[in-house]
């Protein structure tokens, strides 16, 4: 999956609720799905041009939406911050052999993870 179908995944994942029915459809069915364009209009008995308007319209909606919220670059920066979080505290883990200490910093490894999950 290349880096902007990615991308357009996430903005529907996170604001697909937002569009329209039909829009919501084709942009599934060809982020999601794979399908053609031609498939598409087939499948939903319209215009390759039809399909192509409701998905050129779907992402353009839900780049407006990132842009307004910043929700999903936000996710991305935390998912990285508790990433780093969990290699740090992996690293403190290594540098204390005390049994409490340890038994704390294994509890933040794991609320970490938890909250990764």
């Amino acid at each position: 999956m290349d880096d902007e179908t990615l991308r357009m995944t996430m903005l529907f994942d996170f604001f697909g609720d937002l569009l329209t029915d039909k829009q919501r459809e084709y942009f599934d069915l060809y982020h999601n799905e794979d399908l053609s364009l031609s498939e598409i209009a087939e499948k939903a008995g319209i215009s390759k041009q039809g399909v192509y308007d409701n998905i050129t319209r779907a992402e353009k909606t839900l780049e407006a939406f990132e842009h307004k919220t910043g929700v999903v670059r936000r996710w991305q920066e935390t998912r990285a911050g508790l990433a780093r979080a969990e290699t740090l505290a992996s690293k403190l883990l290594g540098l204390h052999n005390d049994g409490e200490a340890s038994e704390l910093v294994r509890d933040l490894i794991q609320a970490l993870e938890d909250l990764r999950s």
